[in-house]
């Protein structure tokens, strides 16, 4: 037992330590983290200030516009905007002392963003399919015309689209908001045609074999293999229609049926002595911009997965 010790502790002192040669310093993968911590921080930088400002008081930001931190922290940005002070309050902390109805506003953006992500989700789809799996004459040049549409700016459009909603006496009502963006777009059948097209067709040709129609093959078969994309187009549909402000502010000006977005411009407009409300005014943003930076977290990478996967044919 001791010999076998013994032999041991002298193998082990005899044994001779290789030191790993060190790896050279990578510049390229320094350079590309510090870029990705630049973009980082811009980034983040504007939500950060829009927070502060929301924190602070009117009467502190002026003569602490330098600061990083709040000037005289305060909730009392978010209690006006969520009807939570009265005027005498609000006008106290440099509110308007005007009343916005923030939960009304949010109640008509979610009905506009909901109605219009189900209609483009499912008309777009259908069109995808048709364009990827039904022969027909002309349907490339078709397609390739469809496409064309997506370099003629919206501003061009939107003058036709208004006399058309005042003809048709939809102007200030959720329908006249809705109507133009319901059926599809352009990005949105480009993207799940792309990805219609690397689906397997052995499955919808065995289907048909069997004597299934096309609506049976695209709803029992179809749709449901392409969960993820549609998932996908329907988070940036309903991100793009919650942003949309300037076909809102056209057509649907009634406090009836008007959107978060306009409802911010509204409260903008309410200054108080000659001068916004400007922590009212980011404590609105930050609540308008919540969900959908929540949704975006939670699916965002789905998103870039999607996209990557429905560029390869």
């Amino acid at each position: 037992m001791t010999t076998s010790t013994a032999s041991r502790q002298d193998a082990t002192s005899t044994r001779t330590v290789i030191n790993k040669p060190r790896k050279p310093f990578n510049w390229r993968r320094a350079g590309a983290w510090t870029l990705v911590v630049i973009a980082l921080i811009v980034t983040i930088s504007p939500f950060l200030w829009m927070l502060r400002t929301a924190l602070s008081s009117n009467h502190s930001l002026a003569a602490n516009a330098g600061n990083l931190l709040p000037a005289d922290f305060s909730w009392g940005a978010f209690k006006r905007v969520l009807g939570l002070q009265t005027p005498e309050e609000a006008i106290a902390e440099g509110g308007s002392g005007a009343a916005i109805n923030f939960w009304w506003y949010l109640r008509s953006s979610i009905i506009v963003s909901t109605v219009v992500t189900v209609g483009q989700v499912f008309f777009s789809s259908m069109a995808a399919y048709a364009f990827s799996r039904l022969r027909w004459p002309g349907r490339e040049k078709v397609f390739a015309l469809f496409l064309a549409t997506m370099m003629v700016p919206p501003i061009f459009t939107a003058l036709p689209n208004f006399l058309m909603i005042k003809n048709l006496g939809l102007l200030n009502t959720y329908a006249g908001i809705i109507l133009p963006f319901l059926f599809m777009t352009p990005f949105a059948i480009f993207f799940l045609r792309q990805f219609f097209l690397s689906m397997s067709r052995e499955v919808e040709e065995a289907a048909m074999l069997d004597g299934a129609s096309k609506f049976r093959i695209y709803f029992k078969i179809v749709l449901p293999n392409a969960a993820a994309p549609l998932a996908t187009l329907a988070l940036l549909t309903f991100i793009g229609t919650w942003n949309e402000y300037f076909w809102p502010l056209l057509v649907g000006q009634d406090e009836s049926v008007r959107v978060l977005t306009v409802g911010l411009g509204v409260f903008k407009s309410q200054s108080p002595q000659g001068a916004p409300d400007w922590s009212g005014l980011m404590a609105a943003t930050l609540i308008a911009a919540l969900p959908v930076l929540l949704l975006f977290i939670a699916f965002g990478k789905k998103v870039v997965n999607s996209i990557g996967f429905s560029g390869i044919k």
